[in-house]
C-alpha cells in the first residue's frame, strides 16, 4: 500500500496497466481521483466512501463500499476485510466495472464474464461462506425496491422471497415439500445469469469517474 508518484510512465504505473487492463493516462486519472478521495493521503477507508454524494443515494451503498475492502477481490483465495486499501487495491477494485476491450477475443471475454460474476456473486455473499443465502438475497432485493420509493418494505419483501423461489427452482429443479434450499452457489449463479450480458453494465460512477468510458 506504498504511494505512487504522479508521473504516469513510471513502472509501476505500467505493471498497473498490465494487471488492470488501464492504460497508463487512465491510471493517472485514477491516481487523481484516489488523492481526492484520500485528501491526498495514502490509503483509503470506508468513510472516504460513504461521503461521497453519488454513492450516498445507491441502494447497494453498502455492499459497493464493501467489495473495495473484500480481500476475496484482490486475490482468489483473501479471507475477510481490511480496514483501509492503498492505490493498488482501489485500481484492482475498479477494474471490475471496467467495459470490456473491443479487441477482446471469445475466449478472453468468456474469462472476463467469469471474473466479474464472481466479484457480483462476493458482493453478496456477505458472510463469505460460499453461497447468496435467502437472507442475504432478500436485503439486496428489499433495497433495490423499497428506496426506490415506488413500494413499501413489505411488499418489496413478498417480491424478494417470491424471487428467491424462483431463484432456487431454477438452480435446483423440482424440490420435494420437505427440502430445504440453503442458498445460491456460484455455479447456481452462473446458470441464473447464463446468456444475459453482464460484462459491459458494471459500471459505477464518483468523483467525475465514469467506468463506462474506461476501455481500451
Amino acid at each position: 500500500m506504498g504511494a505512487f508518484h504522479s508521473v504516469p510512465n513510471n513502472q509501476r504505473y505500467r505493471e498497473l496497466a498490465e494487471k488492470t487492463g488501464f492504460s497508463l493516462d487512465q491510471i493517472g486519472n485514477l491516481h487523481h481521483r484516489f488523492k481526492q478521495l484520500s485528501h491526498n493521503g495514502n490509503t483509503l477507508r470506508r468513510d472516504d466512501f460513504s461521503k461521497i454524494p453519488d454513492l450516498a443515494c445507491n441502494p447497494i451503498q453498502f455492499e459497493i463500499i464493501e467489495a473495495f475492502f473484500d480481500k476475496r477481490n484482490f486475490n482468489a483465495h483473501g479471507e475477510g476485510s481490511v480496514e483501509e486499501i492503498g492505490f493498488e487495491e482501489f485500481i484492482t477494485i475498479m477494474s471490475y466495472f471496467r467495459p470490456p476491450s473491443l479487441h477482446m477475443s471469445e475466449e478472453q471475454r468468456e474469462e472476463l464474464r467469469r471474473i466479474k460474476l464472481r466479484f457480483l456473486f462476493n458482493m453478496h455473499d456477505t458472510d463469505n461462506d460460499g453461497t447468496i443465502t435467502l437472507q442475504e438475497y432478500r436485503h439486496v432485493v428489499e433495497e433495490l425496491l423499497s428506496r426506490s420509493g415506488a413500494l413499501g418494505r413489505e411488499t418489496a419483501k413478498g417480491i424478494a422471497d417470491a424471487a428467491m423461489l424462483e431463484v432456487a427452482s431454477i438452480s435446483m429443479g423440482h424440490m420435494e415439500p420437505d427440502e430445504f434450499y440453503e442458498g445460491i452457489t456460484f455455479e447456481h449463479f452462473l446458470k441464473i445469469l447464463k446468456g444475459i450480458e453482464i460484462e459491459s453494465k458494471m459500471h459505477i460512477r464518483f468523483l467525475n469517474v465514469d467506468t463506462t468510458i474506461l476501455c481500451k
